[in-house]
């Protein structure tokens, strides 16, 4: 039987068949592809295009407060928009839209070639119409399938309406930021005119037209020249660069409107060279509660984008308190509360305020103000916003010592077991280069904790963040939404404010509401529910919690704030029997000043200070915002029943030596014993060994040399290093040196004139001033000046310095004066 001859399979007949092969598979890909996209395509509803219901917000009881979304959109005939703007439109759009019908095939293979060679979607190819459908039918997100979903309905709308009626609802619809919708409320908002009967420029018409592709980016530099960032030129490089961004946008679309043939070079050059509109002329939006208005407006978009928010009908049931909040605008509006400067070149109050008013329980926000005046929807809100850079740090205020509690006490206390009567010496100490002052320049030696932040002392507060390490130190504010710090920028400097990103009033007031909430921290929201406008639930917020501190910790600190309202920096904001906690903040010549203080019922925070920093002497935090905070706290809580701060299990009660902070030793004087409360665990066991009894020169109070014939027992407090006599307990200190008054030829007169020992006046001097009559100033005390006796403190103290005083004059007049007559 022969054999059958095998056929050899040629190469092209082979790559025929593959082609074949791989365009059946493509092809059936395709298909099913296409039938994937297609089965949850929104059915094409021409209602849908005039579906705009607002967002309704309501507050804490369930009233509505205001809508936002319609109120800002104002329909308006395409033949009553001028045809400057429709050019621009359409120049910069879709130059070719009354030619196609609906898919612009030149741009699409142009776009479909550098998406390809991109491998995803780099570039569209939006007609208007398109965009329309995107707005009224799908979702934001870039995907092949929406893609294919907006071309279908895309097509379907070709049909059912002309392009003119297609061009009107784009007009009417599209988003231009600063809450406007629609060319017409845009036109009102930006420039402050009508389309129908104002006259429209060619370089309005041009940036109106250049806003949709990114309205929050291209009128972002309304707001920035406003930022509330610390650092003047930050401010304006930043206003600079939005700015140049947003004519970069405009002058785009003149030269698109150019090449289309819409406009000249002349009118180009001229409409190119003119600025943008500035927030002169922006339309006013008058809305109840407008700052806390914006925040729940700002924190929707955030979640949910502009077009859910302004025509999707939600109800936004918010924490507003009315009453709160009406009374916290009220103080801010009052020019009694600030100092007094003129306001600035565009018209705007200085310096400016704001406040935040939160339950520490519950984080509910009750009363939010950005400012002394509102002047346009979704304005600067000093209280909640910070500066975003492009790198996504936040750029906020200076808080001064009111960061110390975070930063400082708080950490001192949670992670080194310390607490209110702790001892730090308050004596001038370097940290390599950075020398920290006191306000005031004094140093008051050995002091408890309580009474540096009591007092606001600077060189306490950065000894203890130095103590704990700024990475803990940074860790624990974190804990309390302090997101800001930088351990490796800030340094120690941290503890006094020196916080390069600064903070705003809104993570002040959820920081310090851990204090007041047993160490719970509570994240602030002022939103409690969403619905859509059929009343099914979006969603629902639920606090979100963090045990920051221990409870004992919230309480330590709580306790010695409250001795900063009763009687320290804060007391202006002290409500009587009501307890209030808190701590003032003042930087460098009071560029910003705070006050941030609670209740058991409420947290406030309040700042001052300008918008572009400046110096306000004489302006501390302790006056005009403990003024603030407490005018609104005073009339918030008028019917609510005090009550006290919730003391933790743990907490003792015991006596210890004010100057080593530990128990009693058999040397302690009794002016130094102060009695304190402690965490469980805490109180000290050891008996204080600082207070030693020590013989002394009595005229110098130095050791004495073998010359000093009168010497004197007295009680010192003996440290392992000397202090300067700068500091207030000098004369407490145990001395270090010996007495040089005293010599073998008796007392040395060059010495005495360094002690400033004065002597007893002549008789004839005593005459001529014996008849000066009354003065209301402080007579000067020539004669009897005793600067050079250390400051003492109790009464063993005062006995010895009157022996001191006795004994030196004595002296003086035996051995410098005894042939006067």
């Amino acid at each position: 039987m022969a054999k059958r001859k095998s056929r050899k399979l040629r190469p092209g007949r082979l790559i025929l068949m593959i082609t074949i092969l791989c365009f059946a598979i493509g092809g059936i890909a395709s298909l099913g592809y296409f039938a994937y996209a297609m089965s949850d395509m929104p059915a094409f509803n021409p209602q849908a295009l005039e579906n705009m219901v607002p967002t309704s917000i309501y507050d804490k009881d369930g009233n509505l407060v205001t809508r936002v979304g319609t109120e800002n959109r104002e329909p308006i005939k395409l033949d009553e928009v001028p045809d400057t703007v429709k050019d621009a439109f359409l120049a910069i759009e879709d130059d070719r839209f009354y030619e196609h019908h609906g898919i612009n095939f030149r741009s699409f293979g142009r776009a479909l070639f550098r998406n390809v060679t991109a491998g995803g979607i780099r570039e569209g190819f939006s007609t208007i119409t398109m965009q329309l459908v995107k707005l009224s039918y799908l979702s934001p997100e870039q995907s092949l399938k929406r893609k294919m979903q907006e071309v279908i309905l895309t097509l379907q709308m070709e049909r059912h309406f002309t392009k003119d009626e297609i061009f009107e609802m784009y007009l009417n619809k599209i988003y231009f930021g600063q809450g406007a919708y629609g060319i017409q409320s845009a036109a009102q908002t930006y420039f402050g005119k009508d389309l129908k009967t104002d006259n429209i420029t060619l370089e309005e018409a041009a940036f109106l037209a250049g806003l949709p592709q990114a309205p929050s980016s291209y009128s972002r530099y309304l707001d920035s020249g406003k930022s509330s960032e610390q650092d003047e030129q930050q401010i304006k490089e930043q206003y600079e660069k939005d700015y140049q961004l947003t004519l970069n946008r405009r002058n785009i679309v003149l030269q698109r409107m150019k090449e289309t043939g819409k406009i000249t070079e002349e009118q180009r050059e001229s409409a190119s060279s003119q600025p943008l509109p500035d927030d002169n002329k922006m339309q006013t939006t008058k809305y109840p509660y407008p700052y806390f208005v914006d925040y729940v407006t700002d924190e929707l978009i955030k979640k949910y984008g502009p077009d859910m928010v302004y025509k999707g009908g939600l109800k936004v049931y918010t924490t507003l308190d009315p009453e709160v909040q009406k009374i916290a605008e009220l103080a801010l509006a009052n020019p009694n509360n600030f100092p007094n400067y003129p306001a600035d070149k565009n018209g705007t109050p200085q310096p400016q305020g704001a406040a935040v008013f939160m339950e520490p329980g519950t984080g509910y926000l009750r009363a939010i103000v950005g400012g002394r005046e509102h002047t346009h929807q979704r304005a600067l809100n000093r209280a909640t916003q910070y500066q975003v850079l492009e790198n996504g740090s936040k750029i906020g205020r200076q808080p001064g010592s009111s960061i110390k509690p975070l930063v400082a006490y708080g950490p001192a206390i949670e992670y080194k077991g310390m607490g209110p009567a702790s001892v730090i010496d308050d004596i001038p100490t370097s940290f390599g280069s950075y020398s920290p002052k006191n306000s005031g320049g004094g140093f008051r030696g050995l002091i408890t904790m309580r009474q540096a932040l009591t007092s606001s002392v600077n060189i306490v507060a950065v000894k203890l963040l130095n103590t704990v390490g700024i990475q803990q130190s940074v860790k624990f504010a974190q804990g309390l939404g302090i997101t800001t710090l930088d351990a490796n920028r800030d340094g120690l400097a941290m503890a006094l404010g020196g916080v390069s990103s600064g903070v705003v009033p809104l993570d002040m007031a959820g920081a310090y509401g851990a204090f007041a909430n047993q160490g719970i921290y509570v994240k602030p929201h002022a939103i409690i529910k969403i619905e859509r406008y059929d009343g099914t639930i979006v969603d629902e917020f639920k606090p979100e919690r963090n045990q920051a501190m221990k409870p004992s910790t919230a309480y330590l600190i709580t306790d010695m704030l409250r001795s900063a309202v009763q009687y320290g920096t804060g007391s202006r904001a002290n409500l009587g029997a009501r307890p209030v906690a808190g701590k003032t903040g003042t930087t460098d010549e009071g560029k910003d000043i705070w006050f941030v203080g609670y209740t058991p019922e409420l947290v406030g925070a309040v700042w001052v200070g300008h918008d572009l920093p400046q110096r306000m002497p004489q302006a501390y935090g302790g006056i005009y915002p403990a003024m603030i905070w407490r005018e609104v706290m005073s009339k918030a809580l008028a019917d609510v029943p005090v009550r006290s701060f919730r003391k933790p299990s743990g907490i003792e009660t015991a006596t210890v030596d004010s100057k080593s902070g530990l128990l009693p030793g058999p040397n302690t004087p009794s002016d130094h014993m102060v009695s304190d409360i402690f965490a469980q665990g805490t109180v000290p066991t050891q008996v204080d060994n600082l207070h030693q009894v020590m013989e002394v020169c009595a005229i110098t109070g130095e050791l004495p040399n073998d010359y000093c014939t009168d010497r004197i027992t007295k009680v010192v407090v003996k440290t392992p290093y000397s202090v300067p006599s700068s500091v207030a307990d000098f004369a407490l200190r145990a001395p270090t040196s010996t007495c040089k008054l005293h010599t073998e030829n008796g007392i040395d007169p060059a010495t005495a004139e360094k002690y400033k020992l004065f002597l007893p006046e002549k008789p004839e001097e005593q005459n001529n001033q014996g008849n000066q009559g009354d003065s209301n100033e402080e007579p000067e005390q020539k004669n009897n000046n005793e600067n050079w006796l250390p400051e003492t403190t109790g009464s063993i103290e005062k006995d010895i310095k009157n022996n001191i005083k006795k004994a030196a004059r004595v002296k003086e007049y035996t051995q410098r004066y005894r042939d006067w007559d």
